[in-house]
């Protein structure tokens, strides 16, 4: 491996705009990392129920025992503390710590396993940002419903309070849910993520408004019984791509690429850092198409009830997974369809000057992550920012010397550097994805995104750190060393 001292990254990104406060951190969810998926009490989730169906991932691939990170956090924690990571981002397993979804038995194993985890990050000296639910919805809930049901805002709200009565006296940062956008769209409209059902154009609106509602609940649960007392923030993780028009000069591309923004985005952003509601590019497409494919079962679309705690407001600073872009063009032309992609009127293309990483979708645009950010600023209120998650992914025979994700992270960091020294973004942290290797969702382990290789074939599941991990440390290390020398 190279020396931390003469890595390229450390030296190159430039670090003393970064706040002093600034939070350099790592995500994992729980499913992707956690193994023990039936061992002591636990009850299955949605992930369970669809890893186990034939043919929905890759080569069969579960997440049975993944990194078992369950039984070896104390690996995970080494890792941890070589990066010298500020802050490190983790799920909760819903179903670990309610067997059946609901706070009618509490599972003690799985209290001691994240009460374990918590006290050993604050002992050393690393703060823990904790999300409530990352895809892995109790699959006892799923049979009753699951997000399709109103019920389920209440029911997430119990467990969110059990969790802040719990561990909210340690914990200050909580997600309550990771990318609502990719649960309900790839969940319930392509069919390609938990729980895999295929209902065009209907079922995603219903899922992402009871989401929303599921967390409007939690923040305002927080906000008047905890928050006082524990002193935490809340938000919600939101996931969005860069769009620019493939032609800037074509009125249509330029309206579609906002199109394209307001459906992925500012479907989640708006009614919470905006104005109350959904986008009204959103509501003025899907009632046209309403009208135009004569569907008369109903508003495809619902409305905030005004007797439900409001969404607007409800997070305390915005957590941001950034990926990619993509260039947009109009399709509003095309033969009307019900569908997301009918509604949304445009078509997405990768631009073939980008790199592509190991993941088919992954083109690498860390400029757009920059102009995202600079647009967060101007249409969400300046909130503050924390870049929850962003990484880039290998696939194919295991390089160690990981020379691209070096460059990338390299690229990535300066322009997180640019928005907030040029653009005056207030950017508090950067959190890579992944601390490890692990279970990428419906293509199993053959995607690589970890800091830290994880060798599958092998029962002891050995981490080793690639030159990208080393770089990140170097980088972190040096920051302190900056810090301390400007204080």
């Amino acid at each position: 491996m190279t020396n931390a001292a003469d890595m390229a990254l450390s030296k190159t990104v430039s670090l003393q705009h970064f706040p002093s406060d600034f939070a350099w951190g790592t995500s994992t969810a729980a499913y992707q990392i956690e193994g023990g998926w039936d061992l002591d009490g636990k009850g299955p989730s949605i992930w369970d129920t669809f890893c186990h169906s034939k043919g929905r991932v890759f080569e069969g691939h579960t997440g049975d025992v993944a990194c078992n990170s369950y039984q070896l956090w104390d690996e995970d924690l080494k890792c941890i503390q070589q990066l010298g990571l500020t802050h490190y981002r983790l799920s909760f397993s819903w179903p670990r710590l309610l067997p059946d979804g609901t706070t009618h038995f509490v599972n003690p194993k799985g209290v001691e396993y994240y009460n374990k985890v918590i006290d050993d990050l604050i002992a050393n000296a690393v703060v823990p940002m904790v999300t409530l639910n990352h895809f892995d919805l109790p699959q006892a809930l799923q049979d009753h419903g699951g997000w399709e049901s109103p019920e389920i805002a209440d029911i997430f709200d119990s467990y969110a309070q059990f969790c802040f009565k719990t561990f909210g006296d340690r914990v200050k940062f909580w997600i309550t849910l990771n990318e609502p956008y990719v649960c309900a769209k790839l969940g319930y409209e392509n069919g390609i993520l938990a729980p895999g059902l295929k209902e065009p154009g209907t079922l995603l609106y219903l899922v992402g408004h009871n989401m929303l509602r599921a967390h409007s609940r939690a923040w305002h649960s927080y906000n008047a019984h905890f928050r006082g007392l524990q002193g935490g923030m809340v938000s919600i993780a939101l996931n969005s791509d860069w769009a620019e028009p493939l032609d800037p000069g074509c009125s249509k591309d330029v309206a579609a690429t906002q199109r394209y923004m307001d459906f992925t985005l500012g479907w989640f952003a708006c009614p919470v850092f905006g104005t109350g509601d959904y986008p009204k590019s959103m509501r003025f497409r899907i009632e046209a198409k309403n009208l135009e494919l004569g569907f008369t079962k109903g508003q495809r679309l619902p409305k905030f009830s005004e007797d439900e705690p409001k969404p607007l407001g409800t997070a305390d600073f915005f957590a941001l997974n950034y990926y990619t872009s993509r260039k947009v063009k109009d399709a509003s032309s095309r033969p009307s369809e019900l569908s997301f992609a009918g509604d949304q009127g445009t078509e997405a293309i990768i631009d073939p000057s980008w790199p592509v990483s190991g993941a088919y979708w992954l083109a690498v645009v860390p400029e757009g992550l920059r102009k995202l950010l600079k647009y967060i600023k101007e249409t969400c209120n300046n909130p503050v920012i924390y870049i929850t998650e962003n990484g880039f992914s290998q696939i194919g025979p295991v390089k160690f010397e990981d020379i691209d994700r070096c460059q990338f992270y390299q690229d990535t960091l300066q322009q997180v550097s640019k928005a907030i020294t040029d653009d005056g973004v207030n950017v508090k942290g950067y959190f890579a994805w992944s601390l490890l290797d692990n279970l990428e969702w419906s293509e199993g382990f053959s995607v690589r995104f970890g800091l830290f290789h994880v060798d599958f074939s092998s029962s002891e599941l050995k981490r080793t750190i690639y030159r990208s991990g080393e770089e990140y440390a170097a980088v972190i290390k040096r920051y302190h060393t900056y810090t301390k020398l400007d204080n």
